[in-house]
């Protein structure tokens, strides 16, 4: 049975996917960990908090005590230093995050006091007063053994509290990813260079690399310009395999004269996974294996190199990088449709405005790279559909 068309690029990746295995690992020190891959479970050394603290700036006491309004302070307990025992009838003064005193059940705030000199007057009734006010639990976010991140998640800025708080002064990770970016096309000059009107600047090199440098486990090897000749592309293949886990291409994947990708990828003994498939843009991207290692041929226009490298090369360089969670990706409502519908699945670049709403870019094809410059990202459409409906968000 044909897989549906949407199912058939999910196919395609997973098939790639199965060929390839995670780069080696290695140990950083946790100062250096954000950003990377863990390749091992952070387990909690400790309960989180590791003792009961008060959640206030105010008075521990206890509340089974028989509890006049004004109550001696037996003295302070700071944040950072050792618990103190509390002497019946009597309030320490604590701070947020202190440890509660041993024996003390409550933390009254300091806004619910009238402070004098060795003294402390409760301005609200001690029947008002529950158990455990005010106070964090010891535990209460984790306990001592938890598992609190995953092998395979990125340590995220959100996640490295949890490394900083938790983890060894080192932790095991998977190394970056090498990737090589390789732009074929006799056309094409370098950015910023005069031109004559026959030539056309790269974009997709600059594009490809600005689009890894945000890849925090990956590193970018090599991005060079490769002639449209046979000889050239298995050059440039063989020598970027000796240094890089993956090799993004652009152009050359198509059926032209001049397309020679395939042709030198399977020269140099490599399997071609998939080589066309059902979506707009970029339906001539190719997925290889070659002596183990990432090929992916993306066509040439900017649109389709831009939306290919998420849809497609992310997820295939996060098996290389062992990670095992997917880009995040938001279900959204276009504020408005065009009604146009392909059978094919249909990436559409798109903007949001002023007031937050998600609108269709006005675009020429895959070749406007005006367009994609102003755009914020691109919506999902499945094949047959308008996009009136719930579609997928991916941004840049």
């Amino acid at each position: 049975m044909q897989l549906p068309q949407v199912g058939r690029v999910a196919s395609a990746i997973e098939q790639l996917s199965t060929r390839l295995q995670p780069v080696d690992q290695e140990r950083v020190p946790n100062a250096l960990a954000a950003g990377r891959v863990l390749a091992e479970d952070l387990i909690a050394d400790r309960p989180s908090p590791a003792l009961d603290v008060s959640a206030m700036d105010g008075y521990a006491l206890r509340l089974q005590d028989e509890l006049p309004a004004t109550l001696p302070v037996q003295s302070t307990a700071p944040a950072g230093s050792a618990p103190q025992t509390l002497h019946p009838g009597h309030a320490i003064r604590i701070f947020t995050g202190a440890v509660v005193p041993t024996g003390a059940d409550c933390v009254v705030r300091r806004e619910d006091t009238i402070e004098h000199p060795g003294q402390v007057q409760l301005t609200i009734p001690i029947a008002e007063m529950k158990l455990g006010q005010n106070i964090r639990r010891q535990g209460e976010n984790s306990s001592q053994g938890a598992k609190l991140l995953s092998r395979g998640s990125i340590v995220e800025a959100a996640s490295i509290a949890a490394v900083a708080s938790f983890g060894a002064r080192d932790l095991r990770v998977y190394r970056t990813v090498r990737v090589a970016v390789l732009n074929t096309g006799d056309e094409l000059a370098e950015p910023g260079a005069a031109v004559e009107a026959w030539q056309i600047r790269d974009s997709n090199g600059p594009t490809l690399a600005a689009w890894l440098s945000q890849l925090s486990w990956v590193t970018t090897t090599q991005r060079q310009r490769v002639a449209d000749t046979l000889s050239s592309v298995q050059a440039a293949l063989a020598e970027q395999l000796e240094q890089s886990d993956a090799i993004i291409l652009t152009g050359g994947v198509s059926m032209g004269d001049t397309d020679y990708v395939p042709a030198a990828i399977e020269s140099l003994g490599g399997e071609i996974v998939f080589h066309r498939l059902p979506i707009r843009p970029g339906k001539p991207v190719l997925g290889a294996v070659l002596k183990g290692k990432l090929i992916l041929g993306l066509p040439g226009n900017p649109v389709s190199v831009a939306v290919t490298a998420r849809v497609l090369g992310e997820p295939l360089l996060r098996k290389l990088a062992g990670c095992e969670c997917a880009a995040p990706r938001l279900s959204v409502q276009l504020t408005e449709s065009d009604g146009k519908r392909i059978d094919l699945t249909w990436f559409r670049l798109v903007n949001i405005n002023a007031h937050g709403e998600l609108h269709l870019a006005q675009s020429q094809g895959s070749g406007d790279l005006v367009s994609l410059s102003q755009s914020c990202g691109f919506v999902e459409i499945p094949p047959g559909e308008n996009g009136q409906g719930p579609v997928r968000l991916t941004l840049w």
